[in-house]
């Protein structure tokens, strides 16, 4: 086993010498929170940087997740996939909305759009489907569902930080769309989120959201929450873009090397990137059939283990396999043949944008010798 265990990511950051100053100018300020001079610049320079119009920050992805569903009304039944991270379901859970699951397409493990309209009822309001790994759904079919039933289109993001489809920005597809900046994220503000939304009176609804409904300090215009993004945690982000377009273009050499290692092993399925997109190659999934390879998914797993690479089952099991959820009609297993299957089979190998090329051919090697 390696001395040091390697991970499945860890977070990229930025030299030291240049957080502190930032941290002196804070001190200098106390200005910790509520909309301070970082928070403003790094709104300024995300929206540059992503291609986007309005975003709001958070203190963390979940929060922006819920506050979504807030500022668009959304409440019944929302259409989502149960191959995600559990916080996707429990944003709605928490608004009280019923997760209704659909299944996931096998080439790209995003919400299959083929499937989402004999799942919507009356009680439908929305559909929150999620850029698996940071590969963009079918944004053009699933826009068509949800303005055909008119209903809310909601994307979870969490991996998508930077994506493009096309030379758009991926975040500018839906009513809204929801980043996660936690540290596992190739964008990272150590904890944090964003909303992405398409006009100013959107974006000022959303901000009233996250500062507990304050519109100024004698009026309250909604029931909010506080969910504000704080100055240590916006400096983080501004010195993060200074070197984003670097840790991605590391983690790019990485997944290349990965895939030309792998892609050749009979029983071992790697997801086809797409030529439209400019991905962040946020994860690198592999896909073992253990009817095919000599051994399941989880031997593979503890075989890694025991030499100190730590992969992980992102996604398992199912969010529809969880309290409160497994009793739904639609986390029923036969609702569900594609995610149960794949959620048996993936494994995402370690991804850091530091790993260096040694350390790949050693993942590797420790999976064909298998």
């Amino acid at each position: 086993m390696k001395e040091k265990p390697i991970y499945v990511t860890q977070p990229s950051l930025p030299p030291l010498e240049e957080f502190i100053p930032m941290l002196e100018k804070i001190w200098e300020s106390k200005i910790l929170t509520n909309n301070g001079p970082f928070h403003q610049q790094l709104e300024k320079e995300l929206c540059e940087f992503l291609g986007v119009k309005f975003i709001s920050l958070f203190s963390n992805g979940t929060l922006a997740l819920v506050t979504a569903l807030q500022a668009l009304n959304i409440s019944g039944e929302v259409i989502t996939t149960p191959y995600s991270f559990v916080a996707t379901t429990h944003s709605l859970w928490w608004n009280n909305i019923k997760p209704v699951f659909v299944d996931i397409d096998p080439e790209t493990c995003n919400l299959d759009p083929d499937k989402i309209e004999a799942a919507i009822t009356a009680q439908t309001t929305a559909i929150l489907p999620v850029h698996v790994y940071g590969n963009p759904c079918d944004v053009e079919k699933i826009q068509k569902i949800a303005n055909r039933h008119k209903i809310k289109l909601i994307y979870d993001a969490a991996h998508a930080f930077g994506v493009k489809l096309d030379g758009k920005s991926i975040l500018n597809f839906g009513d809204l769309s929801v980043l996660s900046f936690h540290a596992t994220k190739v964008f990272n503000t150590f904890e944090g989120g964003a909303i992405i939304s398409h006009s100013a009176e959107m974006k000022q609804q959303i901000d009233d959201l996250k500062n507990f409904g304050f519109r100024d300090e004698v009026t309250v215009v909604a029931p909010g929450i506080n969910a504000k993004m704080n100055e240590v945690q916006a400096a983080m982000g501004l010195l993060q873009l200074k070197y984003i377009d670097d840790f991605i273009e590391k983690r790019k050499l990485i997944f290349t090397e990965y895939s030309n290692l792998l892609r050749n092993i009979d029983g071992i399925k790697i997801l086809d990137q797409n030529s439209t997109t400019i991905n962040n190659y946020s994860y690198f999934p592999i896909f073992i059939d253990e009817k095919i390879f000599p051994v399941s998914r989880d031997v593979v797993y503890e075989k890694m283990k025991a030499s100190g690479f730590y992969g992980r089952r992102y996604f398992y099991p199912l969010i529809s396999h969880f309290y409160p959820y497994k009793d739904l009609p639609s986390a029923m297993p036969d609702n569900l043949p594609v995610s149960e299957i794949v959620s048996r089979q993936v494994l995402c190998l370690p991804l850091l944008s530091d790993l260096d090329i040694d350390t790949v051919h050693s993942i590797a090697n420790c999976i064909k010798e298998i």
